[in-house]
């Protein structure tokens, strides 16, 4: 079934139609630039109690960055305007958890009390907003009208993800179609119009721009369905969430779809989101006696498989190395 779904998913793309490309050249931080907007960042995330010497998108810009001029032929060095490209999408995925904890009504984030627990849904909104805010001013002073083109996509794709999640499909095709692309701009376009705006920052060559996203797609996507297999089969402890967590918001992921294959009786429960008294114990029962689970991860899998074909089109460089070991550990992670 895996399988079937990956040969179907080769032929679909939601990236973003071309934007005509502008002038640009690295702008320069003022009052309310990067550093103040990463200070606003960097508040949310200490009362998250996240490790801030551990920022997964610098790691990411470094090794694109150094990977990519193996085909540009220009220095590896990490330009000031690329850097600024890690922590606005870090901006932008911390203001859409902070948004999403409102919406699923969360108490608890990475084993910490979320936003809105502590302050209350209007302060959490509004401290969401106000990151995203100073994201967009560090974007405006990059001052490369294709970068911001390329980023202000991922708001628009975090909105419309939230939409597509809101709704669901009947027929079983459709559902899955639904599925993949609610999890692409939800988690995917953020992962990979970043990678594409830290290329076209850094190489002129359009061959790497699409490389480059196309890497950050498959790797996103992969990492979503993993986060998806882990809530059936990770503790809380583990998760720093309560299990079975999409179940109860009414969510058909990766693994439920799959065991709708084996039980057909999911079906009316995934219609009507999981909302009678016992339909989440049944329905986490039904995935766990399919193969719903394995079928996610070989669909993981073969995601993966293709970042690093694409990354691979890339001459050797232990960061292109790296890039490869990245797409990898998506797979084995456990939190």
């Amino acid at each position: 079934m895996a399988s079937r779904w990956w040969r179907w998913r080769r032929g679909c793309s939601w990236k973003p139609a071309a934007r005509s490309p502008g002038p640009g050249s690295p702008g320069r931080a003022g009052p309310l630039g990067p550093s103040a907007a990463a200070e606003v960042r960097a508040q949310v995330h200490r009362r998250k109690g996240l490790d801030l010497s551990q920022i997964p998108y610098i790691n990411l810009v470094k090794h694109l960055t150094s990977a990519c001029p193996n085909v540009c032929r220009i220095s590896r060095h990490v330009q000031a305007s690329q850097r600024a490209i890690a922590l606005i999408a870090e901006m932008i995925h911390t203001a859409s958890l902070v948004h999403d904890d409102v919406i699923d009504d969360a108490s608890s984030r990475r084993g910490k009390h979320t936003v809105n627990k502590i302050w209350g849904e209007k302060k959490a909104v509004l401290a969401g907003d106000l990151i995203l805010s100073a994201a967009s001013i560090a974007l405006a002073r990059i001052g490369n009208t294709t970068v911001i083109s390329i980023l202000t996509q991922v708001i628009e794709d975090l909105v419309r993800g939230e939409f597509l999640q809101l709704g669901s499909k009947e027929n079983e095709n459709e559902r899955f179609a639904h599925y993949l692309e609610k999890t692409f701009k939800k988690t995917a376009s953020l992962i990979a119009n970043s990678c594409k705006a830290v290329s076209v920052l850094g190489c002129p060559d359009p061959v790497v721009h699409e490389i480059a996203y196309q890497y950050g797609k498959n790797v996103g996507i992969a990492f979503q369905l993993i986060d998806d297999v882990l809530d059936f089969t990770s503790c809380s402890d583990q998760m720093g969430k309560p299990t079975s967590a999409d179940l109860k918001l009414g969510l058909a992921t990766g693994p439920v779809l799959f065991a709708c294959q084996q039980f057909p009786e999911m079906n009316a429960m995934i219609m009507r989101r999981f909302s009678l008294p016992g339909d989440v114990d049944r329905a986490r029962q039904y995935v766990l006696q399919s193969d719903g689970v394995q079928q996610t991860t070989y669909l993981a899998q073969q995601y993966c498989h293709e970042a690093i074909r694409e990354i691979s089109k890339l001459r050797p460089s232990p960061e292109r190395d790296a890039l490869i070991q990245l797409s990898e550990i998506v797979l084995t992670r456990d939190k």
